[in-house]
């Protein structure tokens, strides 16, 4: 089969376009043929050695739709998808043209995605299902997403508008402020932190009751902006990993901090997720995911520069 894979850490011209065995599945596992893999920011930091526990050599990628080919003769023939822990770190991942895992590991795909949909929600997805859970967002809750126009925190919104929450969405872009407005999203432009609690009293009073930074800029910010017994939820930090945290007004305020990382969940546990916000795709609650850009694996090497040179786009690889 054709697959990106790497031999070195730390390298990225270490990736190459090359020729390697189909693996098997062995009793219990899926030989999945993959239609469309997703390249999220977190597969080339894989290659640019940001993860010691990365093995090598390694086929990377974490999120995938597909077709069974090979397994349980329940599975045979489905369209699935998946993500997960280990997925192109310690054990060979989607950016391949077929992939073997336990039956387990992968969820059916819902009807709604095409693969190429279904390829780019992975980990931005999996990584704002948990962030709205483990913060309790649910319906009436109010939250701030902070970023909203990235990946992430633009499925934490469209999730939380699923859930019923009250969503108020902060970019920094005045284009990506029209966009959301023509979405029907409430959004603020970010500027000068000093002013971010000010900005979210004018649409929730007292504070919002959850705030999601996906940046890792705006946690001392976003303390005064909090609700009494509130909740922030974190997946970013700046380059050092440090940051100066308000201590005093967060207890004050009774307010918690919760650490969010997709790299936690096992592709079983992912498939649970995958479970449950996929069939909000086919209710009609969640938005199809739109401006991807496909790109031939064969052409991935050239696509994993480009997201390393600060590009935006969302790149899907097609086998």
């Amino acid at each position: 089969m054709h697959a990106l894979q790497f031999t070195v850490k730390g390298d990225l011209n270490s990736l190459q376009y090359v020729e390697v065995p189909t693996p098997t599945a062995a009793a219990g596992e899926v030989l999945v043929e993959i239609r469309a893999a997703g390249l999220n920011p977190s597969d080339v930091k894989n290659v640019l050695g940001r993860f010691p526990y990365t093995s090598v050599p390694r086929i990377p990628g974490r999120d995938f739709a597909g077709v069974v080919v090979d397994g349980p003769s329940p599975l045979l023939g489905q369209a699935v998808w998946g993500t997960g822990k280990g997925l192109g770190f310690t054990r060979d991942g989607s950016h391949a043209s077929h992939i073997v895992l336990p039956a387990g590991d992968v969820a059916l795909k819902p009807q709604a995605l095409s693969f190429v949909q279904a390829a780019s929600c992975g980990v931005p997805f999996t990584t704002a299902w948990d962030a709205l859970e483990r913060s309790s967002v649910k319906a009436g809750t109010t939250l701030l997403v902070i970023g909203a126009n990235g990946a992430v925190g633009d499925a934490a919104v469209n999730l939380a508008k699923a859930r019923g929450a009250h969503v108020l969405a902060a970019v920094r872009r005045p284009e990506s402020l029209a966009e959301l407005g023509r979405r029907g999203v409430a959004a603020i432009l970010l500027g000068d932190p000093a002013a971010l609690a000010a900005q979210v009293e004018e649409h929730f009073n007292g504070g919002a009751e959850v705030i999601f930074d996906t940046t890792g800029f705006w946690l001392p910010a976003a303390v005064p902006a909090l609700a009494n017994f509130g909740r922030i939820a974190i997946i970013a930090a700046p380059v050092d990993g440090n940051v100066q945290l308000p201590a005093l007004a967060l207890y004050r305020r009774g307010g918690v901090l919760v650490g969010v990382n997709s790299l936690l969940y096992t592709p079983q546990e992912c498939a649970a997720m995958l479970d449950g916000f996929g069939s909000l795709f086919d209710q009609g609650l969640l938005p199809l995911p739109e401006q991807l850009r496909e790109v031939a694996l064969s052409e991935g090497v050239a696509s994993y520069g480009e997201v390393n040179n600060g590009s935006g786009d969302k790149f899907i690889l097609l086998p």
